[in-house]
């Protein structure tokens, strides 16, 4: 084995320029034109070939370990921290985490590496279907593209949750909130603080999830519209004469579902670090973890014109953000709703009456803007209870006709008949 020479087409192609000008069949200066070298490094492969035989076309440190190469003890350490404290993170993630707790610089591409050679698996990206590219918006605020992510965010750690996400279409920047579900009250509430934090969109950007796109037929006044149903959150946004936009498919508003993809991947991870165990937490985790991500990955917009509209009126905004239900008002002014009874005490002429729940867990009951006045009925009146009778069956008397019934006495009245009806 000692016999036998590895070499690559790059040196088997210099061994066999160099034998060539050895053997004085070519010239040293058109040895070097071929080999695209100095002639001055043509007659140092000469001499060591002729030294060293076809070994001198080798390079000397071929098989030597790099001075730049990094020691084995941090190897060691790195490899176990990304099978351990930061298992599941794929090379660039780790790389990242390594420098920053743990003051280990290691490329991303050397982590790779590493990784095949000891078989150490992390997620991939799939590879990606066609779609057509659409152009960012060219202003800050001229759409925003909200959705809700399901997913076990603390790992077991809480029970699964939903994030509220909102990204800026022209600047990518994020705002995000948890909730224990996606839903009207989650839409509004994580909207509202949106709009407190930046001001109002000019749309917004969602798919057709019945929080966002109503499954109710059209009413009378709709229809006199020529509009859809709207959902309690769509009534909302048109209220504050924000525009919505529902997305056919998911690829649709993609900016959002990669950013879902890179959080269920970064903000899970970075959680479980800081060891996150609730909701609450988790929301006061984003209120410093956010800014450091938009300072990372923001974009520079085409335009530095801020669309976000200002709010005015900020009194009215906790009555734009309820849900409204219409009822039927009773003949003794009572009110169903949800399961419980409630008595308006106010005298009104009128069918239906409006309640509106809020945020907050305040509840009204209205009828042309105007709060009524109520209380909840907690016990229901009783009616008196009949004492229970065990009804017997009924039987007949002896006398009864049903007793005394004879087969002959059909026939004599059948054959009766007959002779009444030829007679006529």
């Amino acid at each position: 084995m000692e016999d036998i020479l590895t070499m690559s087409q790059r040196e088997l192609k210099r061994l066999y320029v160099i034998r060539k000008a050895i053997d004085k069949r070519l010239k040293q200066g058109q040895a070097a034109e071929i080999l695209k070298l100095s002639q001055r490094q043509i007659r140092r492969l000469v001499k060591r070939v002729r030294q060293e035989s076809d070994k001198g076309i080798i390079h000397r440190l071929r098989g030597t370990k790099s001075h730049h190469a990094i020691d084995e003890a941090i190897k060691h350490k790195a490899l176990g921290l990304c099978q351990g404290k930061y298992a599941g993170f794929n090379p660039t993630f780790a790389s990242e985490k390594l420098f920053e707790k743990n003051k280990i610089k290691i490329s991303r591409e050397t982590l790779r590496q590493w990784f095949i050679s000891e078989g150490i698996t992390y997620d991939k990206r799939k590879a990606r279907p066609h779609r057509r590219w659409r152009p960012r918006k060219e202003h800050c605020g001229d759409m925003v593209q909200l959705d809700g992510s399901h997913h076990d965010w603390f790992e077991g750690r809480a029970p699964k949750c939903v994030l509220m996400g909102y990204i800026d279409d022209a600047s990518s920047r994020v705002y995000a909130r948890f909730y224990e579900y996606e839903g009207t009250f989650p839409a509004m509430d994580s909207f509202k603080r949106y709009i407190l934090r930046y001001g109002l969109p000019l749309s917004v950007y969602f798919d057709r999830h019945s929080t966002y796109k109503s499954t109710n037929k059209q009413t009378i006044e709709d229809e006199l519209l020529n509009r859809g149903s709207l959902s309690q959150f769509g009534r909302a946004l048109e209220e504050l004469g924000v525009s919505f936009i529902h997305a056919q498919s998911a690829p649709a508003k993609g900016r959002i579902e990669r950013l879902f993809k890179t959080f269920q991947d970064r903000l899970a991870k970075e959680m479980r670090l800081e060891n996150i165990e609730s909701i609450t937490d988790g929301n006061k985790f984003l209120e410093r973890y956010l800014p450091v991500f938009n300072r990372r990955f923001n974009v520079e917009p085409v335009s530095s014109e801020d669309m976000h509209r200002p709010l005015v009126g900020l009194a009215g905004l906790d009555k734009v953000f309820t849900i409204r239900t219409e009822r039927a008002l009773r003949n003794d002014f009572t009110v169903a709703h949800e399961g419980k009874l409630y008595q308006v005490e106010d005298n009104i002429r009128s069918e239906k009456v409006i309640i509106q729940d809020y945020l907050n867990g305040k509840r009204l009951i209205t009828h042309k803007d105007r709060a009524l006045r109520y209380k909840e009925i907690t016990q229901h009146p009783q009616k008196p209870k009949q004492p229970f009778k065990i009804r017997r069956a009924y039987t007949p008397p002896i006398e009864h006709p049903w007793r005394n019934y004879k087969p002959a006495d059909i026939f004599v009245v059948s054959k009766q008949k007959e002779v009444f009806a030829s007679a006529l």
